[in-house]
């Protein structure tokens, strides 16, 4: 049908059209198709009805988080303001009673799933998955307040906005160092190592975006709130500084220096990474979510087929 497969996600494809491209993600025998003209949409479901046994199923309005609380018993629940309480520590080593761990891992599988459109559930979600192996009681609790911010935030989603003309990708890095028991020899090697790793990120989604649109995206900018990991990515020649750090995050310094990814200083208060890094209050994350792009959603876009 003259689709070609994305070489940047497999699960990806598109077609030229008229209107500009048609994008068709699979999911085993699941479809989900969006494009800029909905008469093109619906002759590619006409054609593909044409070919195999397929069912319609019309516009996304399957939600998983009303799943999700229905599922756990949290239909009717009271809801939490925020995903996690602020300054929470929770460890694996707990005397806390242990709880069933199939229904743990199944909801907090589910909560997974779910952060791919709500990044404000990223934090807390990452957080308990922690405890998969041997959850306790505390744990459950975590997932609960989980849950209860969901309840609050049902209609709320992840939306893309295009400024001006040009598809570009802004992307900002974060560590919180003093939060993880797991912490590097210093504040400048943890945002080193978590520039590193949004880089790599930033070079696939500048592909992916290339070749969904059929347009070159600028080098993806960067931003991290710590100037002496950037002058580290910078200068190759801060050798003292940099030789316990493990030659695989090497990688950002020759994407730098090769121009694909370009690298800008922010300001601790405008680190919109924040929400990926620590639990927040109601007032920070409100303003956080609101420049991330997670609002309300009235109005869902795209079309939907099942095999």
């Amino acid at each position: 049908m003259e689709f070609e497969r994305c070489e940047s996600e497999h699960a990806l494809y598109t077609r030229r059209t008229e209107h500009g491209r048609l994008v068709v993600g699979v999911y085993v025998d699941d479809l989900v198709i969006t494009g800029a003209s909905k008469q093109e949409i619906e002759a590619f479901k006409k054609q593909m009805k044409s070919t195999f046994n397929m069912s319609d199923l019309g516009l996304l309005t399957y939600y998983l988080g009303i799943e999700l609380l229905e599922r756990s018993g949290m239909g009717e629940c009271r809801v939490n303001k925020t995903p996690m309480e602020e300054k929470l520590k929770l460890s694996k080593e707990g005397k806390a009673g242990k709880v069933d761990a199939t229904n743990y891992r199944s909801i907090v599988g589910g909560l997974r799933y779910l952060v791919h459109m709500r990044s404000d559930l990223a934090f807390a979600v990452g957080y308990v998955s922690r405890f998969m192996a041997e959850p306790r009681e505390d744990h459950r609790t975590a997932v609960q307040h989980i849950l209860r911010y969901v309840a609050r935030t049902i209609n709320y989603g992840l939306v893309y906005t295009r400024h001006g003309g040009e598809a570009n990708l802004i992307g900002y890095s974060d560590s919180d160092m003093g939060g993880d028991m797991i912490v590097a020899l210093s504040t400048c090697k943890a945002e080193y190592v978590a520039a590193a790793t949004a880089c790599c990120q930033a070079v696939w989604l500048r592909r992916l975006l290339r070749e969904v649109t059929g347009e070159e995206p600028r080098a993806p900018v960067l931003r991290v709130d710590n100037r002496s990991a950037i002058e580290l990515a910078k200068n190759p020649v801060l050798h003292d500084r940099s030789k316990h750090i493990d030659i695989r995050f090497y990688f950002i310094r020759e994407c730098v220096g090769g121009g694909q990814v370009v690298l800008g200083h922010v300001d601790t208060v405008q680190q919109l990474a924040d929400l990926l890094t620590k639990p927040l209050g109601q007032k920070q994350l409100a303003q956080l979510m609101t420049k991330i792009g997670v609002e309300e959603i009235t109005h869902p876009a795209t079309a939907s087929t099942e095999d």
